[in-house]
């Protein structure tokens, strides 16, 4: 128990550095297949693992590029986009306040109640707040996330000798264990990691087509974004429901407003239940359970990115368990 609340602590006040190196480690993972291909051909892995952090800039550039001038427009129609909502929520707030009125006839206020002195607390404004409250945190992001191609770089050329090492890290009896073990971690990363972007896009490109059909505004902005956020555990459903939501609210009737809802729990649930287990579930065997509690203590520890990285540190942490004769009764717990 104490060793555990030692981790715990060092995982809780260590978390941009450590969410730095697993990030960075996942998309290792996803370009090693690219730097394997170019050693094929006689590549260096210097150089190919140079290409491959190459080819990812520019990808994310190119897309960023692509997306911006949309999200541009998209936050230059939120003020009338905000307008509508907000027409529907003053709609509940009037039915609310009738019902309040109605209930005050009923139920009479209180001499507390009437002598109460209501207090705002606001928080500094202007361009000194903003600074204060965000410089440093921000400042703090982005010198992490500039290390992250760096270690990915040393990564994908240091992994024979680092796999090499850390097996040698054991006895002689436990190393093929070991590197057994480091393997079927590799492959569960790789089938996570390409089996959330093929399970994403699918579900993106098929909302787009069914909220294009509904003539909604921005709907391949929106659409790739309600399916990829529905990929999001438990949370994702309600998510990928709230963009669509925002947009039509106003602009269609109850009947377009129920195809969303339909459309985005349909595709949660055809994902999670046919093509999530089909591409993830043959390496990534979890108890709901353990899902459930992993997502509830790494969304404590590390934010929303505790989040996105509880599943497939949980997913390493049962084949470690599997592995280890002392710990097996602890990963078929774990299992499903």
């Amino acid at each position: 128990m104490i060793a555990l609340g030692v981790v715990v602590a060092i995982c809780y006040f260590a978390k941009l550095p450590l969410i730095t190196i697993f990030a960075a480690t996942l998309i290792t993972f996803v370009l090693d297949p690219i730097v394997r291909l170019l050693e094929r051909i006689r590549i260096p892995r210097a150089w190919g693992s140079a290409f491959a952090i190459l080819l990812m800039l520019g990808l994310l550039y190119g897309m960023s590029y692509f997306f911006y001038a949309r999200a541009i427009d998209f936050v230059q129609e939120l003020p009338r986009i905000s307008g509508k909502v907000r027409q529907s929520i003053s709609k509940y707030q009037r039915d609310t306040q009738r019902l309040k009125q109605s209930t005050q006839q009923f139920v009479p206020e209180t001499q507390d109640e009437k002598n109460a002195v209501h207090v705002k607390v606001q928080q500094e404004g202007g361009l000194t707040g903003i600074v204060k409250n965000s410089l440093g945190p921000v400042a703090e992001v982005l010198a992490a996330v500039s290390f992250i191609p760096f270690l990915i770089f040393f990564m994908l050329t240091w992994q024979e000798h680092a796999r090499s090492a850390t097996v040698k890290l054991f006895k002689p009896e436990n190393r093929t264990t070991a590197y057994i073990t480091i393997g079927k971690i590799s492959e569960m990363m790789r089938s996570f990691i390409g089996g959330n972007f093929f399970v994403g896009l699918f579900m993106g490109a098929f909302s787009a087509v069914v909220f294009a059909f509904l003539k909604l505004d921005y709907f391949y902005f929106v659409g790739f974004i309600s399916g990829f956020l529905s990929l999001v555990p438990y949370l994702g459903v309600i998510l990928a429901i709230l963009p669509p939501l925002a947009l039509g609210m106003g602009h269609l009737h109850s009947g377009g407003i129920i195809v969303i809802v339909v459309t985005v729990l349909g595709l949660h649930l055809f994902a999670m239940n046919v093509l999530y287990p089909k591409f993830i579930g043959k390496r990534l065997q979890l108890n709901p359970l353990l899902v459930t509690l992993s997502l509830l203590v790494w969304g404590w520890i590390w934010g929303a990115m505790g989040l996105i990285l509880a599943v497939p540190i949980m997913g390493a942490v049962k084949i470690i368990c599997d592995h280890i004769d002392s710990l097996r009764p602890l990963g078929e717990w774990m299992g499903e």
